[in-house]
C-alpha cells in the first residue's frame, strides 16, 4: 500500500490522518474554492472523503427538524482524568485479522470523529477529531433505528400499541403493499420480506430511490418517482415470508415511524425531545432530516452530539432509569436484552456476529458481557455491557459504509477495554 492509505475489499483510501475534513480544507474560505466546496446538488456530499466534512454538518445540506433538549440548564460532565485517558490509551488488544493494535491506533484505522466511554455513568474517555467537537451533532445513521424502535416498544408496554396487530390495521393505505400482513413486531425485529435492496454499491438499489424520495439525493431530470417518504413506501411490494428470518431494511423503520405518528399524533423529532432529551438532561438540541411534506426520517436521519447519544445508552445500561425517574420501562428493556431467536440470524450474511439476534431494532450479542449495540452506516455505534458497566458512544466516517469493515477493529477493541474496566 502507499503510504497514507487502508485497504478495503481491494481499493485503497486516503487514511485518517490524509482525509482529515480540517487538513483538506473542505468548505473553508470566504467562498471556499469550487474544488473544496460540499454542495447537495452536486450529489457528492457523502462520498469520501467528503463525508468527513459532511457528517458534522448535516442541517447545512438537507433539510431538518430540531430534537429540542427542553429548557432546563444541562450539568456538564465532568472531562475524564488524564491519566485514565492515558490508560485506556495504551491498552492493546488482537483484532479479527490477527493484527496487534493498541487502542490509539484502532481509532483511526476505523476513522473515529469522536468516541466517549462512561464508566459506571463517569466519562472515562472522550476524544474528538476532524470537523467534530463537543457541542457539534454528528449523523447517527441507524442508531436513530434503535432510538424510534425503543419508543415503540414502550408504546407496546403502555398499551397504545398492539405488536400483534398488522400494518394496515394503523395504516390503511398499506394494505395493498408488502405490509398487508406484516406485524408490527415483525416490524420491530426486522423479519419483513420485502423486495428492496440495500446494497450500497448498487446504483440501482431502492434504497437510493428512498433517498431520493426523503430528499437525502438529488432528484435527477424527468424523475416521476415519490417525492416523500409515505409515497414511496405504499409502492413496496412482498418478496418473501414475513417472520421467517432476519433480514435488515431501513424501510421498516420509517413504516414504524408513521405508525408511531398516526397512534400519537407527535413526529418523531417531538417525541424523541418528550420521551428522551428534555428527561435526560442532554447538552444540546439534536436534529432529524425531513422529507419534503415535514415526514422525519425514523431509518436514519438523526444527528445528535455524542454526550447526548451516550446519556442515551447509560440510561439504558441502567435498565431506564435515569437519577431516580423511569425514562423506560425496565421491562421493556429487559425484552431487548432477551433478544430474539438467534437461529433467524443468518451466518452466511454475518459471519462476525456470531450468536447476535436482532430484537426492537437493537443488535444483541448473547455474550459474557450482557452487550447489545445500536449500530449505524460508516461506523456509528452504540455499545452498551451491562455486565462491564460500559457504556461507548462512537462518531465515524469510515470510507465503507457497511459495518463489516470496520468490526475486524471495533468488535475486539471495545470488547477488550470492556473486559479491562470490567477487571476480567
Amino acid at each position: 500500500m502507499k503510504p497514507g492509505t487502508q485497504r478495503f475489499d481491494g481499493v485503497e483510501y486516503p487514511d485518517a490522518e490524509a482525509s482529515d475534513p480540517v487538513r483538506l480544507g473542505w468548505m473553508r474560505g470566504s467562498p471556499p474554492p469550487p474544488e473544496r466546496r460540499i454542495r447537495f446538488e452536486d450529489d457528492r456530499y457523502l462520498e469520501f472523503p467528503q463525508l468527513r466534512w459532511s457528517l458534522s454538518h448535516m442541517r447545512e445540506l438537507v433539510p431538518t427538524a430540531r430534537v429540542w433538549r427542553g429548557d432546563h440548564a444541562s450539568p456538564r460532565w465532568p472531562s475524564p482524568d488524564p491519566s485514565t485517558q492515558a490508560s485506556i490509551d495504551a491498552l492493546a488488544f488482537v483484532d479479527l485479522d490477527g493484527r496487534h493494535r493498541g487502542w490509539r491506533d484502532s481509532l483511526a484505522a476505523t476513522y473515529t470523529d469522536g468516541i466517549l466511554v462512561l464508566h459506571r455513568g463517569v466519562p472515562v474517555y472522550e476524544r474528538y477529531f476532524g470537523a467534530l467537537d463537543a457541542h457539534r451533532p454528528h449523523a447517527c445513521f441507524s442508531i436513530t433505528k434503535s432510538y424510534a424502535a425503543t419508543v415503540a416498544a414502550t408504546l407496546i408496554h403502555e398499551g397504545a400499541l398492539d405488536e400483534t396487530k398488522t400494518v394496515p390495521y394503523y395504516l390503511p393505505e398499506m394494505a395493498e403493499s408488502a405490509y398487508r400482513d406484516a406485524t408490527l413486531r415483525h416490524l420491530l425485529d426486522m423479519q419483513v420480506g420485502v423486495a428492496y435492496s440495500e446494497e450500497y454499491q448498487d446504483p440501482r438499489a431502492e434504497i437510493w430511490a428512498y433517498a431520493r424520495a426523503g430528499g437525502l439525493r438529488p432528484r435527477r431530470a424527468n424523475d416521476r418517482g415519490p417525492t416523500n417518504y409515505y409515497d414511496f413506501l405504499v409502492t413496496l411490494r412482498q418478496h418473501g415470508e414475513h417472520g421467517r428470518s432476519f433480514d435488515y431494511k431501513t424501510v421498516n423503520t420509517e413504516v414504524l415511524g408513521w405508525i408511531m405518528k398516526r397512534v400519537t399524533g407527535f413526529g418523531l423529532a417531538d417525541t424523541l425531545s418528550r420521551r428522551f432529551w428534555s428527561r435526560l438532561a442532554c447538552e444540546e438540541d439534536a436534529y432529524l432530516s425531513i422529507d419534503s411534506i415535514g415526514v422525519e426520517m425514523s431509518g436514519g436521519g438523526l444527528s445528535a452530539c455524542l454526550r447526548d447519544v451516550a446519556r442515551f445508552g447509560e440510561m439504558m445500561r441502567r435498565e431506564g432509569d435515569w437519577n431516580g425517574t423511569e425514562i423506560v420501562p425496565a421491562a421493556v428493556i429487559a425484552d431487548i436484552r432477551a433478544g430474539s431467536d438467534p437461529a433467524k440470524f443468518s451466518p452466511t450474511e454475518y459471519p462476525l456476529l456470531p450468536g447476535y439476534s436482532y430484537r426492537s431494532m437493537w443488535w444483541i450479542a448473547h455474550d459474557a458481557l450482557g452487550a447489545f449495540e445500536a449500530r449505524g452506516i460508516h461506523g456509528q455505534r452504540l455499545y452498551v455491557a451491562p455486565h462491564a458497566e460500559l457504556v461507548i458512544a462512537r462518531f465515524a466516517s469510515h470510507p465503507i459504509a457497511t459495518s463489516a469493515a470496520n468490526d475486524p477493529v471495533t468488535l475486539p477493541a471495545f470488547r477488550a477495554l470492556a473486559q479491562a474496566l470490567a477487571g476480567t
